[in-house]
């Protein structure tokens, strides 16, 4: 069984040792055992192998993770001569991930693991390790074992691309983003070169531009519009900014132009925050120091022309996004968050438009009422 996730429960046995004591008068030896102490799982030790693996295999198909892990753990530590001993390791792995249990789910996957020659659940079990060790924040550790995984020749290119985009999400999370950005690159170079794309899942490829996506995102926002800075140069920032989120804006629509519908999704709520986090940067943002309070109005009223048109090219966006994921049935984390950022934008827009004209809900119920 692949790609099923759990938790062990061991049988511990744990012996304090033994003294030795020699018999003052007569010289003969004395034997005497300190306690033993059991903690085990007296339900699960009545059973064998094949009723441990039947048992396991029914909660995983309940999503009862933890009593999955439970069974096939036991398989794994007291029946080392099954015949389902590999399944269970891998199985166990796998339910220890639902249940966000990455150290153990770690060491079922270890054992089984082999990313310089594996095949088959040798193979599949060195990508749960990264996996693992992503969620443990060994990115450096993860980065070595898909390298070592992407480099060999003897895989199919969809396993080879698949563990390069890994390796680049992992460098991005170390922090190295320029390291990431020429692996992702370079899985999006190898990907175009085939004479025959279908070799490859679309899911790697979108997956690889939505994540150079966020590397020119990560750099867009690190760009700070200052007030203390003179207009020259505050202007320079902002248009810094500017191009920095085209860029993000141009890798998240590659991705969606491959076709992926998660990965597609993903980018046009991505791109619709972006237009959202600058409209934010610059609703919020002061009027450079060095103006005067006339020309500060004159900076203030340029700008509110310029944030119109962010909430607007953000709601485009969005409704854009919300029709692609509604028409290929997507379903995802991105769709409700998007949903979510449509309705919050379409407000601004409103109050924009009411602030600019002076009718504001507030301005409304304050006007004086005529008397009849």
């Amino acid at each position: 069984m692949k790609r099923l996730k759990g938790l062990g429960l061991l049988l511990l046995i744990t012996t304090s040792g033994c003294a030795v004591t020699r018999g003052a008068r007569s010289g003969e030896q004395t034997v005497e055992f300190e306690a033993v102490h059991i903690t085990g799982d007296l339900e699960l030790e009545k059973l064998n192998d094949e009723e441990l693996f039947a048992a396991a295999t029914s909660f995983f198909a309940a999503e009862d993770f933890t009593q999955a892990a439970r069974y096939f753990g036991r398989i794994c530590d007291f029946h080392p001569q099954s015949r389902h001993r590999r399944a269970a390791l891998y199985n166990a792995g796998l339910a220890l991930e639902k249940v966000k249990r990455w150290d153990e789910a770690y060491g079922r996957f270890f054992e089984l693991s082999d990313p310089a020659k594996g095949t088959g659940d040798a193979l599949d079990a060195a990508f749960r390790v990264a996996e693992t060790l992503y969620h443990m924040n060994r990115f450096d550790e993860a980065v070595e074992l898909l390298t070592v995984v992407s480099n060999r020749t003897d895989l199919s290119m969809n396993k080879r691309i698949e563990a390069r985009v890994q390796q680049g999400i992992c460098e991005l999370e170390a922090g190295k983003s320029d390291t990431a950005e020429a692996t992702l690159r370079k899985v999006v170079q190898n990907w175009q070169d085939l004479a025959d794309k279908d070799q490859v899942e679309d899911y790697f490829p979108a997956q690889a531009q939505f994540f150079l996506g966020e590397i020119f995102r990560l750099h867009y926002e690190a760009v700070e519009l200052d007030a203390d800075k003179s207009v020259e140069q505050l202007t320079k920032d902002l248009e810094y900014k500017s191009e920095l989120l085209l860029s993000s804006q141009g890798h998240y629509l590659r991705s969606i132009r491959i076709g992926n519908g998660y990965w597609a999704t993903a980018s046009g709520a991505q791109i619709g925050a972006l237009y959202e986090n600058l409209y934010n940067h610059m609703v919020n943002s002061k009027a450079p120091h060095e103006l005067n309070a006339e020309e500060a109005d004159v900076y203030k009223l340029e700008l509110r022309k310029k944030i119109r048109v962010l909430i607007t090219k953000a709601i485009t966006i969005y409704e854009r996004t919300l029709e692609a994921a509604e028409r290929i049935g997507a379903s995802s984390p991105f769709v409700e968050r998007t949903r979510e950022s449509l309705k919050r934008m379409k407000d601004l827009l409103i109050a924009e438009a009411n602030a600019e004209e002076g009718t504001s809900p507030a301005a409304a119920d304050n006007k004086p009422v005529p008397h009849t």
